[in-house]
């Protein structure tokens, strides 16, 4: 990282950790997923238990499948230090849209919890294991509308605007 590691820096490191994989799973980009975790970590989530890159095989398709969309929403973030070791605890709110739009497990709201025990290896924090605890379950189906006029739209592409913006100002070519 080359800054010399404070409390501060860590809180703010594992907080990143935590906003790198909610944007990677809701811009399905897997590399962003996977930079959020050590290479032997472990994730727990609803139906599904094991390494980092079974959870990469098993979420990708389904969030490919989807043709909507997700977006985590992270609020209370709480971080205990211990050394070289911390427990992270976040609260937030996890939408998923799709097709059809009355298939409630296609269109649902959950309240979640990451339980993660964090590890500073290599000069960085990341995942080494993970829970991803549900709390509650709501149908959205039958609920969304379309958008009232035009304006920007998010993707989960190359052209999502956050990628296009990335692009301009990294100076990087539409393609690369």
């Amino acid at each position: 990282m080359g800054a010399q590691r404070s409390e501060w820096t860590d809180r703010q490191e594992i907080h990143d950790v935590v906003l790198r994989y909610c944007r990677g799973i809701d811009r399905l980009d897997f590399e962003l997923v996977r930079s959020a975790y050590h290479p032997d970590a472990v994730d727990h989530h609803t139906g599904f238990d094991g390494s980092v890159e079974e959870y990469l095989a098993w979420v990708e398709p389904k969030l490919r499948a989807r043709r909507g969309g997700t977006m985590h929403i992270v609020a209370n973030h709480l971080v205990e230090l211990l050394g070289d070791t911390a427990v992270s605890e976040t609260y937030g709110t996890s939408v998923h849209w799709g097709e059809p739009a009355g298939d409630a497990r296609a269109n649902f709201t959950s309240g979640v919890r990451f339980v993660d025990h964090m590890a500073w290896r290599d000069g960085r924090w990341a995942i080494a294991e993970r829970w991803a605890v549900r709390e509650w379950t709501r149908s959205d189906a039958g609920r969304l509308m379309p958008k009232e006029a035009a304006g920007p739209s998010g993707t989960r592409d190359g052209d999502d605007p956050l990628i296009r913006l990335q692009r301009s100002l990294r100076g990087t070519e539409a393609g690369a």
